[in-house]
């Protein structure tokens, strides 16, 4: 595949993020009681409309309201959210070194809030790699909605057909092929270095 573009989804990709490097610290390694926290206070869908553009001072503001009790491990989300940045995805960032060697055009597209994003990109070098960056904070809408990649491939105007999408989760990349790219589910870095290897990007 000649001059292709790669997209690359972040989080389980190539940046390991996860809330429980953070909330392990504050319940002391009670894992069942942070497991509790996360799946009735913090949970995944009060994260997804920060990820959407809520602000969390309206998130957190909401969620204090409930749970009062729980006001500062709410507030500990956002003011230590540095602290659920595992590190790098073994393999993965060379990977995108490469690419970004050969002059393969490379681009990022995450769920993602725009008010913790600059955590990351103060910490990961290769985040500023990127011939372009779109999070869904910024647009306010999630993947797997179809808008959210009609938006991304105008905004940096890309044909879908000479692109390869990469995310961990099935059903985005489902509605990436929808609208004619190559997609690949990200299981670890071997498997897509074959994937890229096959589609003539990086050398054997």
């Amino acid at each position: 595949m000649n001059s292709c573009t790669v997209i690359f989804d972040l989080g389980g990709v190539i940046i390991d993020w996860n809330p429980r490097y953070l909330y392990r610290k504050l319940f002391n390694n009670d894992e069942t009681a942070m497991e509790c926290f996360l799946s009735t206070v913090c949970t995944s869908s009060w994260n997804e409309k920060q990820d959407a553009g809520r602000s969390f001072a309206e998130g957190s503001a909401s969620l204090k309201q409930l749970h009062p009790d729980k006001a500062d491990l709410i507030d500990a989300w956002f003011q230590r959210y540095d602290e659920m940045l595992g590190g790098e995805i073994p393999g993965t960032v060379e990977i995108l070194r490469e690419l970004r060697l050969r002059s393969v055009p490379i681009y990022a597209l995450s769920n993602w809030s725009a008010e913790t994003f600059p955590f990351a990109l103060a910490r990961f070098e290769f985040l500023k790699w990127f011939n372009g960056v779109m999070l869904s904070g910024e647009v306010k809408v999630l993947k797997p909605n179809r808008r959210i990649f009609e938006i991304f491939l105008e905004t940096f105007e890309i044909d879908p057909s000479h692109a390869i999408y990469i995310d961990d989760r099935a059903e985005n990349v489902k509605t990436a092929v929808d609208l004619r790219m190559s997609g690949v589910v990200f299981k670890d870095s071997s498997t897509l270095r074959g994937e890229l290897i096959l589609a003539g990007l990086i050398p054997e």
